[in-house]
Parts: structure tokens; C-alpha cells; sequence
């Protein structure tokens, strides 16, 4: 996984998604979003739009902590 990600933070709708995908085609392979930042549909569009194999990226997302359900109870 690359050290460094393409961050997204800020960036919204047709802006981002043409961000993230002129930084694919320039060879970035990990992106940095967040359900937080609400542009995550952009981020999947220009993601398929750059027609490189998922696998082959790698996008990391940060998780606000109400959306991390319940601890598991340890015994």
C-alpha cells in the first residue's frame, strides 16, 4: 500500500471526482476519503471511470465513531 493517499477532504461532486481521477491516471494508487466528507460516489465514479482494476488501488476511509456500532463485550 502506498505511504502517501490522494486525499479528498473538501473536495465535492463533479470537482472531486475529476480530481481523483486525473491523480489515477497520473499514477496515484491510494486514495484518502470519508463517509464524513459525503463525496464517496465521486470518488466510486472516477474510480470506475479510470477503468484501472480495483485491486490494484487502494482507497482508505475514515469512520465517524456513532457509525462503529457496538464494542464486543469481552468475558
Amino acid at each position: 500500500m502506498p505511504q502517501i493517499g490522494f486525499g479528498t477532504w473538501q473536495a465535492r461532486d463533479d470537482e472531486c471526482r475529476d480530481a481523483v481521477l486525473t491523480a489515477l491516471l497520473a499514477g496515484v494508487r491510494h486514495i484518502d476519503t470519508a463517509s464524513v466528507y459525503k463525496n464517496e460516489s465521486a470518488v466510486g465514479l472516477a474510480i470506475k471511470m479510470s477503468k484501472i482494476p480495483r485491486e490494484d488501488i487502494f482507497i482508505t476511509s475514515k469512520l465517524y465513531p456513532a457509525d462503529a456500532g457496538e464494542p464486543s463485550k469481552v468475558v
